[in-house]
């Protein structure tokens, strides 16, 4: 098995504390540092060309609610904000959405995460089951770029079935995979 990549290592504990708070023990850790890495490769000082920064590339707006509603001040390029607002902005989403398995509940969050919960919501309108993240919401275009498309279709998707593996060694429960 491979070793947990070295960038992570100084935020392991803090990703632990946060998401166990957030979704109880075991965690979905492996998913956890699988969104970081996708994110932004576990540097707390990514930006990237839309205006998202720190670990969990938050938005401004994003970060400024949720600093709000954690009651600590938006710091997306400190590490122990980003994770604890990340935790608790993904158990925020996840909780919004009601599909039957805790594997489309994550998908959909995550979706949510990463084009918004109303873009999510339009895309849930149109599909043919709406209760099937993976198969039937996920891969509708809700009336956003292709590009947009394309990123917010292939992101759940890449941190679930590609990444999340590689981070099996952090403990927690895996989700949608053994």
């Amino acid at each position: 098995m491979d070793a947990l990549p070295a960038e992570l290592l100084p935020h392991r504990a803090a990703i632990v504390r946060e998401y166990q708070y957030q979704f109880g023990i075991p965690a979905p850790l492996p998913l956890a540092a699988a969104q970081m890495a996708q994110e932004s490769g576990f540097n707390p000082d990514a930006k990237s060309r839309t205006g998202a920064r720190g670990l969990l590339q938050f938005m401004p707006r994003t970060a400024d609610q949720v600093g709000t509603d954690i009651g600590w001040p938006a710091e997306p390029s400190n590490p122990a904000w980003a994770i604890r607002a990340g935790a608790y902005y993904l158990r925020q989403l996840y909780d919004q959405v009601d599909y039957p398995s805790d594997c489309d509940k994550f998908g959909a969050a995550l979706s949510a995460y990463n084009g918004g919960m109303g873009w999510h919501n339009r895309r849930r309108a149109k599909a043919a089951d709406s209760m099937d993240f993976w198969n039937s919401v996920r891969p509708i275009n809700p009336g956003i770029t292709p590009g947009n498309q394309r990123e917010n279709e292939t992101y759940p998707q890449r941190i679930v079935y590609t990444l999340q593996a590689r981070f099996r060694q952090m403990g927690g429960r895996m989700v949608c995979i053994e």
